[in-house]
């Protein structure tokens, strides 16, 4: 079997709110979809967490040298593409454009054999996935209205963050908190997000050590994202006296980028972005690596149900991974397949259980969200 094209396409039309300080709007276009063609006709699809215009110019750079190549040797072909586009990307839109290929290559390999991606990366320690609903700050009786409906569509766990989180004062944090605590109840998983990717993000090691300290008095699970996201000396001073577990790592790429920061202390928890960070080859090292040091790994997805479905299947095959993001709201998620995803009673996610990813793309919803796509095969 080889590969004998590549297809990209940008979803539009329905963009959920970012938390950015350039804020998104409906037609901004932040996630691509990818398809890998196969002289066989079997087609894997992936998705990246970036703009079409990138990845299509990536696309120009890694699509020669994927073409005649096995598409079952996902982690060897993503390999290959990351030794030889090192002076071109090394992270940024060649990693992200990679991150797509390798979630395709790993969907047709599923197809081939007859088994699901999380059996092929090495066992499913689990067959359902705990998600967490995530959840941009808004002005409290927004926000605990938000949080108060999806507890009562069944999740028991939620994230908080971005909008005015942290760009106030102290006591607006604690407000906000204090009401997504309540809106939630006592039991409930509870996460805060700072964002402190965002653009000239401007608290620093002071605020965070404060805010950490607030958030333990809430039973708040993690604090992601404190400090800017490159300041690994910051992350591992903040660890070692937060009363919280101390998580970030969805802007990174490259497992060597995860290794100075795991190996520097730097996390509890460290997230990457299965989209953004080299796919599930590479995030699956990351894992493992993480494993080693004893860190928590819960991967980062501000996603489309393609990105949702290959965390799921890298939550299942991973020991101590029991929870993946859920950005609530998104017609990216909720229309983008055929058979959409649901919680059950217990308020779990099925680890889907077809062969590849074990999801297919609807076409109605692409020629919405992607007017004009070339993505699947024509009839």
């Amino acid at each position: 079997m080889k590969i004998t094209e590549i297809r990209a396409a940008g979803l539009r039309g329905a963009t959920p709110k970012g938390g950015w300080a350039q804020e998104l709007d409906p037609d901004d276009n932040v996630h691509t979809l990818v398809t890998v063609h196969t002289d066989d006709g079997v087609v894997g699809v992936g998705s990246v967490f970036s703009s079409e215009a990138l990845v299509r110019a990536a696309l120009q750079t890694l699509e020669p040298l994927c073409l005649g190549a096995d598409p079952r040797e996902p982690d060897r072909v993503s390999q290959v593409l990351h030794e030889n586009t090192f002076w071109l990307g090394r992270g940024g839109a060649i990693s992200h454009a990679i991150s797509g290929i390798d979630v395709a290559m790993w969907d047709i390999l599923g197809q081939v054999t007859g088994l699901p991606v999380s059996t092929l990366l090495g066992g499913r320690y689990r067959e359902r996935v705990r998600p967490y609903a995530s959840v941009l700050v808004d002005d409290e009786p927004v926000l605990t209205g938000n949080l108060t409906r999806l507890a009562e569509a069944g999740f028991t766990a939620f994230k908080i963050g971005w909008g005015n989180f942290g760009r106030e004062r102290d006591t607006v944090d604690e407000r906000i908190v204090a009401a997504a605590r309540d809106a939630v109840g006592p039991d409930a998983l509870l996460a805060v997000d700072a964002g402190g990717s965002d653009a000239f993000w401007r608290r620093g090691y002071s605020w965070a050590v404060r805010t950490a300290d607030m958030l333990a008095g809430y039973g708040v699970a993690w604090f992601e994202e404190a400090l800017r996201p490159d300041d690994l000396d910051g992350f591992a001073r903040l660890r070692q006296v937060s009363r919280v577990p101390i998580s970030g790592g969805e802007v990174l790429s490259r497992r060597q980028d995860f290794a100075r920061f795991i190996a520097g202390g730097a996390f509890d928890i460290v997230q990457p972005d299965t989209t953004k960070g080299g796919g599930l080859s590479e995030s699956r090292r990351v894992a493992w690596l993480a494993e080693e040091f004893a860190v928590g790994f819960i991967p980062h997805g501000w996603n489309t149900a393609v990105g949702l479905a290959a965390d799921l299947h890298l939550a299942a095959a991973l020991p101590g991974t029991e929870l993946v993001e859920y950005k609530t709201g998104s017609a990216y998620i909720d229309d983008l397949v055929e058979d959409p995803f649901r919680l059950d009673d217990d308020g779990m996610l099925a680890v889907p259980s077809g062969p590849g990813l074990g999801v297919r793309l609807d076409k109605f919803a692409l020629d919405r969200f992607a007017p004009g796509h070339r993505l699947l095969p024509t009839l």
